[in-house]
């Protein structure tokens, strides 16, 4: 039982790794010149000054409900972690871990949205960019974070507490 512990709440770590470093890095889309564009803000190098400059992201609905959802899956998923704990030692032995699942596939929902959204709708949030680019590893990452969130509520839904 220990190991199961073990396992499960290592597999919810890497999830709030994931979803962290998803949300908050700088590599959704990657531009034909090897320049990163993440969901807060978009940063570009200026040799003729040797430093950054930043702006804000594009003024879309559609980026801002990707950013939304990003942190509501962060969110989620963070609280059924915590409540996870809680529930390990408070909860009397047979009960099952429901509000703790039901939280993670809440955060499962929302990553999968924000993902589909940004897939969607990626060629609105860089209009005035040049042509071309591919999805940057957040992009991935997120995606990667969806199947592992699901497998964890699935999991938290089914597992019982034992002594």
């Amino acid at each position: 039982m220990s190991f199961l512990l073990f396992a499960i709440s290592a597999l919810h770590v890497l999830i709030l790794v994931l979803l962290f470093v998803a949300t908050l890095d700088k590599s959704w889309w990657v531009l034909p010149d090897d320049e990163t564009v993440n969901l807060w803000y978009d940063c570009l190098y200026d040799n003729n000054t040797q430093s950054w400059v930043c702006a804000s992201v594009a003024d879309s609905q559609w980026l801002h409900a990707v950013q939304a959802l990003m942190v509501l899956a962060m969110l989620f998923s963070s609280f059924a972690f915590v409540l996870f704990m809680y529930q390990l030692y408070t909860m009397e032995r047979g009960g099952l871990f429901y509000a703790t699942g039901v939280c993670q596939l809440l955060a499962c929902i929302s990553v999968f949205t924000a993902a589909l959204i940004y897939a969607i709708h990626v060629g609105k949030f860089h209009l005035d960019r040049q042509p071309g680019g591919s999805f940057g590893y957040c992009f991935v990452l997120a995606w990667l974070a969806f199947p592992l969130a699901l497998l964890s509520g699935v999991m938290y839904i089914h597992l019982r507490k034992r002594e």
